[in-house]
Parts: structure tokens; sequence; C-alpha cells
């Protein structure tokens, strides 16, 4: 049994993937310490997986502000000297990250401590920690093809064993009858986009054409979307939160989401097509870039923001059939890559 340090933090997209890899680690007999930083996300989701967590102060190694910019060596030097302690304490054997800012600190106080390090890429583009970390690292994996260059780092993103359990879309598709049912996930906080447009684009198209619908809204947004649709006269399951999202993704035959790393690699496991719509504001305009990899795959259609036409949205919709759905969704699986966790434990133990 061994030590070893998961380095992941700030937003879900790094700390699910981790988390996962983390459990695996547990499964085969060793103990992890998890690295996250002050106040963040991870602070209140680790502890309840009965992992020791670690926190250094560090908000970001993007500065903005001159002040920030000009502290940041010294409030790296400070941080790099903080994970070297835990390191030495924990009696850390090797660490793995998973981008966010607490990484760059992990990874650079690895090395510096002579353990291996492995790092783990989410996003089609690699973000600013992970860029500068692949050139240290012991070995560098990724989820989308082309991240970065070495050809034996490509397996996938770490999925639920849940949505990695759903059946084939042929088989689903079998007792799929009537109307098409369209699922709508706008993430946690609900996307103000879909909350607003997705129920007027729906009223555009005759009732007797029109999908059966379940819309993901998002905290504190029910009462307003659920108020829209019902002026609207347009039919809708509003919900704030998806417990289930395997069972969602198996009873749907399209999909209207952003193009998160974790969203893009759950479609493609779960066998899902449908319209990605990228958040505009992502770091290096990450999201268009996860979409690519299941439009070229012809799984999917990506309608960027800016341009997204309400009418034409409809109008795309109301001509979708099932059959076209199940082509997408067979693509989309043909896509998924699994067993990325297994694959990412296995691989720091070998090194250890």
């Amino acid at each position: 049994m061994s030590n070893y340090l998961i380095m992941a933090g700030g937003t879900g997209g790094h700390i699910f993937p981790a988390l996962a890899v983390a459990q695996k680690l547990q499964k085969m007999g060793h103990e992890i310490v998890w690295l996250g930083s002050d106040g963040s996300m991870e602070t209140n989701i680790i502890p309840k997986y009965n992992i020791k967590l670690e926190t250094i102060p560090i908000k970001g190694i993007r500065a903005n502000g001159l002040k920030r910019k000009l502290l940041l060596p010294f409030t790296l030097t400070k941080s790099i000297a903080n994970v070297r302690k835990i390191i030495q304490r924990n009696q850390i054997k090797g660490a793995v990250g998973f981008g966010g800012f607490v990484s760059f600190p992990g990874g650079i106080a690895a090395k510096l401590s002579g353990i291996p390090l492995i790092i783990h890429e989410q996003n089609a583009i690699a973000g600013l920690s992970n860029k500068v970390l692949a050139n240290i690292a012991d070995q560098v994996f990724y989820a989308f093809p082309k991240t970065f260059s070495n050809t034996d780092g490509l397996i996938g993103n770490p999925i639920r064993e849940t949505i990695v359990s759903i059946s084939s879309p042929e088989e689903r598709f079998l007792s799929f009858k009537n109307h098409l049912h369209m699922l709508v996930v706008g993430g946690s906080l609900g996307a103000r986009v879909f909350n607003e447009q997705i129920p007027l684009m729906l009223s555009l198209i005759p009732k007797d054409k029109r999908p059966s619908v379940k819309h993901q809204c998002g905290k504190n947004n029910l009462g307003m979307v659920k108020a829209l649709y019902e002026e609207l006269a347009v039919d809708a399951e509003v919900i704030e939160f998806i417990d289930d999202m395997a069972y969602e993704y198996s009873h749907s035959d399209f999909v209207v989401c952003r193009s998160g790393a974790l969203t893009v690699s759950e479609l493609a496991a779960a066998g899902l097509g449908g319209y990605l719509i990228p958040f505009p504001f992502a770091v290096d305009d990450h999201q268009t870039y996860n979409a690519k990899y299941l439009v070229e795959g012809k799984a999917v259609k990506c309608i960027e923001q800016a341009n997204l036409s309400i009418e034409q949205m409809a109008e795309s919709i109301q001509r979708l059939t099932r059959e076209q759905c199940l082509a997408w969704a067979k693509n989309a699986r043909k896509l998924a890559i699994f067993n990325a966790d297994q694959k990412i434990a296995d691989r720091i133990v070998s090194l250890s």
C-alpha cells in the first residue's frame, strides 16, 4: 500500500475525473491525499469520500491586476514549498494532476521532491497548468485527439460507471415510441440562453410535431422557466437538477447542452447525439474545440451561441427523425473511450 497525491480543484470538470481515479486507487488498496485550494469547491466534496484533504492558499496562476502579477512569483514559491512539506509529511509515492491552478505548484513540488508525476487534460485545448507541466511530467494523458503530441496519451476522460453501463443505442431506440424525446441540460446553475430561448424555439414548432421535453434549468430558475413554458403553451417537464443522468441519457432521442469536456465524453459513452451550444466565455474557447470531436464524428450539430437562431433551430428539430437521432447516437458511441480512470491508476502505481 502506498500514498498518492491527487491534485485537482476549482471546478467539477477537474474534480470529478480526479475523484474517479482516487476511488480506483483506493480500491487497489492505496491511500489518497487530495491537494486543493482554500475555500474552493473540492473542500466541500472530497471529505465525503474518506479522502484526506490538504489545502494551499492559491487562487490562480493567470494573474489579473498589477498587484497580483507582481506577487505571483512569491505566491507560487510559497505554494510549492507548502506542497513539498505535504508530500514529505504524508510520504507520497506519486502525484497525479488534473489541471486547475492547484495542479501547477503541486506538479512542480512533485518533481522537486523526486516522485513520479502524471497529468491528465480533460479538454481538447490544454489549460495553462497542464501546458507547462507537460514538459516535466513522467506521463501525459489527455481526453481528445491532438491535445498533446505523445501518441500513448490518448485515453479519454474518466466516466461514471452508471453511464458506461447504458445499453447500446440500437437496443434503447427499439423501445422509443411516438414523439421524439428531447433533453435540455443547462448545468448546475442553468444556462440563461437555454432557459430563455429554448421555450421560445419550441413554441415555433407545431404542437403535433414538437418533441416531448425534459428541461434541467438549474438552481433558482424553476419558477421562471416553468412560467415561460406555460405562457407559451408548450408542454415540458422542468426540473432544477438531474440526479440520475444515466437514466435521462438512456431515455432521450437527443440532447441540447453545452460542450464541457465531461459532457462530451459522457455523450460518447452513452451513445447520444443532439445539439451542442458551447459556452462562449470558456477559457481559450475550449468548449468549441471539445464539440468538434463529436461534430467531426457526425454525432452532433454545433451552434455558436452568437449565431443561435431559434427559427433555424426550430426548423431543424421539426425535420429531425428518430432514424437521424439513432444515426447520431451510433456515431457518438463509436467515439467513446473507456477505462481512463483505471489506466491512470495503473500507470502511477507502475511508475512509483
